[in-house]
């Protein structure tokens, strides 16, 4: 017969461990729902954003994705994601690439930008999110595990401190 000790640490140890919250990609923690936690941007993103003169809450208009720039609606999956913003963003020009990470586990679909690509330079680390006008990208109920289609291509880039 085992000790009790053998098969209760484990369990504890799992427990508290869940507690904490689970780290998806990129290290960023997971609430309950799936959904990513607090997160701080990085400070060489916080530096370039400052030389670049973008503070929070400056927007750009965004395709949701570049590979469905003319769809509606779109359908959105976990994980690495490309975009384009189609106007100005300070001295970032239209047509800049965005470089990010979709979760769609919580009641809305969430993006995250870590890198902008200018058509005509060098990645720049920057912390930028999608959003409609209410907020956030609400998903179409019934959209499956993984997977969430939104009614629009298009949203707005925000630029943020910290993604909360």
């Amino acid at each position: 017969m085992f000790p009790m000790k053998a098969v209760l640490v484990p369990v504890l140890v799992s427990l508290l461990l869940l507690g904490l919250g689970c780290v998806g990609p990129g290290g960023v923690s997971l609430r309950a729902d799936g959904s990513p936690g607090p997160q701080p941007c990085s400070e060489k993103a916080l530096e370039a954003m400052r030389i670049l003169r973008l503070r929070p809450g400056d927007s750009a208009s965004l395709v949701i994705d570049a590979n469905q720039s003319s769809q509606s609606p779109v359908t959105l999956s976990d994980g690495p994601v490309e975009r384009f913003i189609t106007g100005g963003l300070g001295y970032l020009s239209p047509l800049t690439r965005m470089y990010g990470q979709i979760w769609t586990s919580g009641p809305n679909v969430i993006i995250r930008y870590y890198e902008a690509r200018p058509l005509d330079g060098d990645p720049i680390p920057i912390c930028a999110v999608a959003r409609l006008g209410r907020g956030g990208l609400q998903k179409k109920a019934g959209s499956r595990s993984g997977v969430a289609v939104v009614d629009f291509a298009r949203a707005s880039l925000f630029i943020v401190d910290s993604f909360r």
